[in-house]
């Protein structure tokens, strides 16, 4: 209760005008994004942590790495306690060049129990389109471990079954480049149709001098014309339209997380006049058993016989009535004062959206 109480105080003390934001926090630029690699891999040198003899996979392609070795090895015939199957995921960055190292992470697709102290031997990374786009390799580091023997005996801290290789994989093909020569689409995080036009505004008094080089597609994506002073140099012109800032614009939203009884709100969120009436009803049964005995030289048995007693007791309802004009802060203030709970403030939210007198939106997570 005071948990709640006090996020809902600091919620209302907010003020109600936006502050500035740059643009390199509002929105992003189309095509300069990450790419998500893949790849199946094995690591090896583990301390008899790798995959059993179940695990089929890892066995033929510890056999297929071997064969092109030079050494053949029927993989039915092995049991390599010290190998484990593994996928391999990165993130490309954009513009990165080949000979550059990114970062890797290894898990264990296998019935190993820990990769600690593994080697991942060299492993290709391909993107969505099926090309190869870095090589990775390097010992893995894992953020725990795994201790013992028998499963009554072992001990494991953290998460062993996966790990990360710093710098492990060299890029061997650059990202693929968008487009910057002549138009940019920047596409905001939080689509708003208000904020998308202020964008475009702000572009339009700080670089369209001679005409407006920014217009709205959509309430998402903002299309901008570099102009023809810039054109030679479009990073030097993203450099200066992203630190522009602009007050954006959203809608009136409460969140609500039911599970922990958390509410917050912004102070914009007005709320129509409207009369709360809240109370609880309480109703409990009670079952006590009582034995039933027979008089003497009686023909009965003797049985327990369960006594049921229902008893409802209701609360004394609780009024708050809100003015026309009334903000969240007088909702607040309202509702602490008639002692809601959690659970109450979310029923009563939900229940004023649903009369139509809350003027916002109420998203539940």
């Amino acid at each position: 209760m005071k948990i709640v109480s006090f996020l809902l105080a600091i919620a209302a003390l907010l003020p109600q005008a936006q502050a500035t934001s740059r643009l390199k926090e509002l929105v992003s630029i189309d095509g300069v994004r990450d790419n998500q690699l893949i790849g199946y891999g094995l690591v090896v040198g583990l301390n008899g942590t790798g995959d059993r003899k179940q695990t089929l996979f890892s066995a033929q392609s510890l056999s297929n790495m071997l064969l092109r070795m030079g050494v053949a090895v029927d993989p039915t015939q092995i049991t390599v306690r010290n190998t484990a199957a593994v996928m391999v995921t990165a993130t490309l960055p954009p513009f990165i060049q080949p000979g550059a190292r990114i970062d890797v992470t290894v898990s264990s697709i296998g019935d190993s129990s820990s990769l600690q102290g593994g080697l991942l031997v060299l492993t290709s990374l391909k993107g969505a389109d099926a090309q190869v786009y870095a090589i990775a390799q390097g010992s893995v580091v894992t953020g725990g471990f795994s201790a013992g023997g028998k499963a009554g005996n072992s001990q494991t801290v953290n998460h062993p079954t996966a790990g990360r290789i710093p710098d492990g994989a060299i890029v061997e093909r650059p990202s693929p480049l968008p487009d910057l020569s002549t138009t940019l689409h920047l596409e905001l995080h939080d689509m708003d149709f208000t904020t998308a036009s202020r964008i475009a505004t702000v572009l339009n008094q700080k670089f369209g001098e001679s005409k407006p080089i920014a217009h709205t597609e959509n309430g998402r994506t903002i299309v901008v014309s570099i102009p023809a002073s810039l054109a030679g140099s479009p990073s030097e012109f993203i450099a200066r339209l992203e630190n522009l800032t602009v007050e954006p614009d959203s809608m009136s939203k409460i969140i609500v997380n039911e599970r922990t009884g958390t509410i917050v709100m912004g102070k914009e969120v007005h709320v129509a006049p409207v009369a709360i009436m809240h109370g609880n009803l309480t109703v409990e049964v009670q079952t006590t058993y009582e034995v039933s005995q027979p008089g003497p030289l009686a023909q009965g048995t003797t049985q327990v016989v369960p006594k049921e007693t229902v008893t409802a007791t209701e609360e004394k309802a609780r009024n708050l009535t809100l003015k026309d004009g009334a903000t969240v802060e007088d909702l607040v203030r309202g509702l602490n004062a008639i002692g809601s709970t959690p659970r109450d403030i979310i029923a009563i939210l939900q229940s004023l959206k649903a009369a139509g007198a809350l003027e916002a939106e109420v998203e539940v997570i």
